[in-house]
Parts: structure tokens; sequence; C-alpha cells
């Protein structure tokens, strides 16, 4: 299995060490990568005021066999965006953060599949097993959210996010069961090949993840995320508030779907909590 070396951070790494002609090749690469992936290596050596040897003793010496291979993993690094080499102001400063929040919530709002979680809420109503998995930042809390909020409702339901154990657990499905599947992207393997094995057993798989994503295609029933990042990286992905704003559409809606039953079970753990941590009643439920 072949290992993507991030090929500027090791330049970066590596400077202090090269000699004041490499020095030179590797400043001029790190101040403009895109042209050089496309130089050849005679354009490089005029462009640097250095010599055709030079560039291949370059290469060799931040671990590459050749210039080519330089070229190749320069490539690969350019492939995650500009936005992970250039510097990219922040033009929104701190209150940006809550402005980018609440547009992301309200596009996903408009967005809601009304059918899709009606038919959800069904699914997971009725199961013998609810398996939510998700794995990454935010995707693996949400799935253990799904069981933090599902759990208080009486549904038998448990969160993973161990790649094997979820490919394990998603083959011991039966047709009863629902596998809930969340991805903020849609495209981790582990978690499409389980969603396909469940399926393949029977299972109902329900995935919270961007609709035209390979996910959405091993799902029966999609819950859209609308994903919307901007260029600034520094700041964490907003779009897990979306995710985590389904999975309480879908608690609450599942809640509803049993109210005596539910009301029965939220007050006796909030007894059980209110005897043993005190405090006003308007505290939240377990949090």
């Amino acid at each position: 299995m072949s290992v993507s070396i991030d090929i500027i951070s090791c330049i970066t790494d590596r400077f202090v060490e090269l000699t004041t002609t490499e020095k030179r090749i590797a400043q001029f690469i790190l101040d403009d990568v895109q042209s050089a992936t496309t130089l050849s290596i005679s354009e490089m050596a005029r462009l640097t005021d250095t010599s055709q040897a030079s560039i291949t003793r370059f290469a060799r010496a931040i671990g590459c066999k050749d210039v080519r291979e330089l070229k190749v993993k320069l490539a690969q690094s350019l492939a995650v965006g500009q936005r992970f080499i250039l510097d990219v102001p922040d033009l929104e400063g701190v209150q940006g953060i809550y402005e980018t929040i609440i547009n992301v919530l309200d596009i996903n709002r408009r967005a809601l599949d009304t059918d899709s979680l009606n038919k959800a809420v069904e699914w997971l109503s009725q199961s013998r097993q609810i398996l939510a998995i998700g794995m990454g930042g935010g995707s693996t809390i949400c799935a253990q959210e799904v069981q933090f909020r599902l759990f208080r409702l009486g549904l038998p339901v448990v969160s993973q996010s161990d790649g094997l154990l979820v490919r394990m657990m998603c083959s011991a499905v039966s047709p009863n069961d629902v596998v809930l599947a969340l991805s903020l992207g849609g495209y981790t393997p582990e978690v499409i090949e389980s969603a396909a094995i469940a399926r393949q057993y029977g299972a109902k798989v329900i995935a919270i993840t961007p609709q035209d994503s390979p996910l959405a295609q091993n799902a029966d029933i999609v819950l859209p995320l609308i994903v919307r990042e901007n260029d600034y990286i520094f700041k964490p992905s907003t779009s897990r508030y979306a995710m985590l704003a389904m999975v309480d559409v879908l608690a609450t809606e599942l809640a509803m779907a049993n109210k005596n039953q539910t009301k029965d079970r939220l007050r006796r753990i909030k007894l059980a909590l209110d005897s043993h941590r005190g405090g006003a009643d308007r505290q939240p439920l377990g949090d």
C-alpha cells in the first residue's frame, strides 16, 4: 500500500540541512509550487541560477529518487487545494465563526427532505436494532450522539467508529435492523463498504451524507447534507453542525412518534439525575 507524503512539508522540515544551492531551489519551489510542477529540469535550473545536476541532487536530498518523482509529489500536494498551501487571510474574524454556522444550518434546513425523514423515522421506530456508524472527527461524534439521544427513547441503539468492528457488526445484521451511516464527505471507504455489506444481508441503511456521494449510492434512504467550506482552513468544519442538527431532528421526530413511552423514560432519567446531582430542574438532561 503506497503512502502519500506531503513533499512540501518535507522541504520545509529539511530546509536548514540543505546546502546553499539547494536552499535556493527549495525557496523557489515553495514560492510557486504550481510553476515548479510544470517546469522542465533545464528551465528550473535556469530560473534558480543552478545546474540540472543541482536540481537532481536537491530531489534526492528531500527523499525523491529523481526530479520526476519530485514533480509528481508536488502535484499530489497541490491536489488538496491551494488554500492548504497559500496563506488565505481571515476576513471574518471570531464573529464569522458564528455566521458561517448559522448559514450552514439555514442552507441545510431548507434542503430537508420531509418524505425521507418520515420514512427514516418509521424504519428506526420499528427496528430490532439500530447501528450508528461514523469515522473521523465530526462523523464519529455524531454517531455517538445518535446513541446518546436514542437510548433515552427506549430504542435499541449502539454506535461504532472502529473500522474493523464496523465491518464485523454490519456483517452480523438481520433484515429487521437499521444501519445509520454518517459521513460529512461520503467517501470514507470503511463506511461505504460496511453500508454495502449491511444491505447485502438485508438490513436497511439510512445515510446522513451529501446527496451525490458514494455513501449515498449505497443507502436506501438519504437524509442529505449540503457541505459548505470556505478557504480559511484554520476554522473547524461548520458542516458538522448540520449533521448534528439532523441527528436532533431525527431524535425529536422519534420521540414524538411515541410520546407516552418517551415521556416516561425521560422522566425516569431526569429523576435519577436530579436525585444524584441536585440543582435546578431546567438543567440539560444528562449533558
